[in-house]
């Protein structure tokens, strides 16, 4: 699905005609590096998903009209999402007095879908435009402002869920290492995206992660009221 469908799909807009907006995902490189990542850098990706994802950008890139948007974390008020996941943890934890243990050597920044959705928009409302078309990168970074921790992460969701009325309290959070927490998917330890040209491009100001959060969670609270 992450690297076939993409060039399925190119190949038909290619005799229909359209636009093509591949969704791409920090995964691609490897993490090792220690800064952000520019747009234009070589992927090396670690495991299968970031592998099959370089394919699908690749696929998609095939198509003249097409555009890749790499993003970080996505989280939002439906799905299965960290965010979602955290919430139903701290009420579980807190209300047995146990805490809940996050990674913490992972680095990169929480997205809300709610300011990805508006950079999608803007994508593809750029490619209507021949001129701006032509100037526009076909690749564009974009997340939400700042850095965090899967750990930061998580105690952000404890407190501001407390403020927006999710949770009646929060989970103590311990720090964990990627080593007392083992996954059979491969993570980049590092993988913030250097974002300030595809802004600029988009004509977008980023929202910092935290205040990106408490938008969807208030959302989440009066859709629950």
């Amino acid at each position: 699905m992450n690297a076939g469908a993409p060039g399925a799909i190119a190949e038909a807009l290619a005799e229909t005609g359209g636009r093509l907006l591949q969704v791409g995902t920090d995964f691609v490189f490897n993490g090792e590096q220690g800064r952000p990542y520019r747009p234009d850098q070589a992927l090396d990706p670690l495991g299968v998903y970031g592998a099959t994802k370089a394919a699908g950008e690749a696929a998609a890139l095939a198509l003249p009209a097409a555009r890749v948007l790499r993003t970080s974390w996505v989280y939002g008020l439906v799905g299965k999402n960290f965010c979602l996941t955290m919430l139903r943890l701290h009420a579980l934890k807190a209300a047995a007095g146990e805490a809940l243990g996050v990674v913490v050597d992972q680095v990169g920044c929480p997205t809300s879908t709610l300011t990805l959705a508006a950079a999608c928009w803007r994508a593809i409302g750029v490619g209507a435009d021949p001129a701006a078309d032509a100037a526009s990168p076909r690749i564009l970074h974009w997340s939400d402002a700042g850095a965090a921790s899967w750990y930061d992460f998580a105690v952000a969701i404890g407190e501001l869920g407390v403020a927006a009325g999710l949770l009646e309290r929060a989970a103590r959070v311990t720090p964990l290492t990627t080593a007392d927490y083992p996954t059979p998917a491969q993570r980049p330890s590092y993988s913030l995206l250097v974002c300030t040209t595809s802004r600029a491009a988009l004509g977008l100001e980023p929202m910092h992660w935290r205040e990106a959060m408490a938008d969807v969670l208030r959302c989440m609270a009066a859709a629950r009221s």
